[in-house]
């Protein structure tokens, strides 16, 4: 696990901070980005929303000493060390991100943007020319890989005593338009938006798809894909549009040599430890030897503690973390990178391109039906 339970700074602890503009002032950078402020290295200089009023609002709120309602002055005059970009889309359903990321590298700076990066895997090339060009970074938030528990995961599956990793299962809410309707990009919004969140976790683990298929329900647009990545391990994801309002909304089984590892709803994870199973027909008692026996991890949200904070079991301040400390280092950010969105919106775009019962190849321009 890359961070673990260490000492966890507040802001006015660090002696360098890097300077942060902020382009965006909507519901969901007010609840879950901002306020992992208090625990980053950051200088908060400026807000940027079209909505000149609501940027004076937040900055107020969050400390800032500038607002504006245009992210081009407002990079040329304050001249932050990085961004964070927090939009929506266009008219016509492209990210807005997008374009305001290539605009900020070449202003000089680094870029830290909510998912998703791009709405094509050729945007996501020209954010990798332009961040390679300038020399500045670009990361996108994928707040799933920054889990406590799918840390955790990682580090389990990638163990000695794990083994290798060979299948898995994954679930999570999203739903797909007919075929027809997913050449539109404002009828496919819901999906680019939220498949960054199970197939940033897939790529985290796993690696790279080699192919897939996957089939469609019509009744909630739910579907099934039976994938099989390059490292060798196989499995499926099972997208369940359709599930109850009431319902955990995602599950994540990994099964190694002898052994699984079990995430339920974000944070109750179990660790099945290799074991014999008890003696059929003779055995009286279902307990394994202590050595053996699973490992089971749930918070606590009792104790006014940061960990059971939603920003950090839901990986915010963490992503956020390593963003600004890989910057202040001078090196690249490892997680959240350019390359894992263009894997994900390969992805993408298979699922927009291709009907249900094909095999689909991410790593070559021919499918087999």
């Amino acid at each position: 696990m890359s961070r673990k339970q260490d000492w966890t700074k507040y802001n006015f602890e660090y002696d360098r901070k890097l300077k942060i503009g902020f382009i965006g002032a909507g519901g969901h950078s007010f609840r879950n980005v901002y306020p992992t402020f208090q625990y980053a290295p950051v200088e908060l200089a400026a807000i940027c929303d079209v909505n000149a009023d609501r940027a004076a609002a937040y900055a107020r709120q969050f400390g800032a000493a500038a607002s504006y309602s245009d992210y081009r002055e407002m990079l040329d005059k304050e001249k932050p060390d990085a961004v964070f970009i927090v939009t929506a889309y266009e008219p016509d359903g492209r990210v807005q991100a997008t374009a305001i990321a290539r605009e900020a590298m070449e202003a000089g700076a680094h870029v830290w943007m909510e998912k998703p990066t791009a709405s094509s895997t050729g945007e996501v090339k020209e954010l990798i020319e332009t961040s390679r060009r300038t020399g500045r970074y670009v990361m996108t938030g994928m707040k799933k890989i920054f889990f406590p528990t799918i840390e955790k995961a990682n580090e389990i599956i990638h163990s000695v005593d794990f083994g290798a990793p060979a299948s898995f299962s994954l679930r999570y809410p999203m739903a797909m338009p007919a075929l027809e309707d997913r050449a539109d990009l404002r009828k496919t919004e819901d999906l680019l938006d939220h498949i960054f969140h199970p197939a940033s976790i897939l790529n985290y683990l796993f690696g790279e798809i080699e192919h897939f298929s996957y089939e469609w329900e019509p009744a909630n647009g739910g579907s099934v894909a039976i994938l099989k990545f390059r490292s060798g391990i196989v499995g499926t994801v099972h997208l369940t549009a359709g599930i109850a309002g009431s319902s955990p909304l995602e599950r994540l089984e990994v099964v190694g040599d002898g052994c699984n590892v079990i995430v339920e709803n974000g944070v109750k994870m179990t660790y099945y430890r290799r074991a014999d199973r008890p003696t059929y027909g003779r055995a009286s008692s279902f307990i394994v030897p202590d050595e053996v026996a699973p490992l089971y991890w749930e918070p606590e949200f009792s104790l006014g503690q940061l960990m059971n904070k939603n920003i950090f079991y839901l990986g915010y301040v963490q992503e956020v973390l390593h963003f600004c400390e890989s910057i202040l280092e001078g090196r690249a950010p490892v997680k959240g990178t350019l390359e894992a969105s263009m894997e994900i919106l390969k992805l993408f775009e298979a699922f927009c391109r291709h009907p249900s019962g094909q095999k689909i190849s991410l790593h070559s321009n021919s499918h087999d039906k």
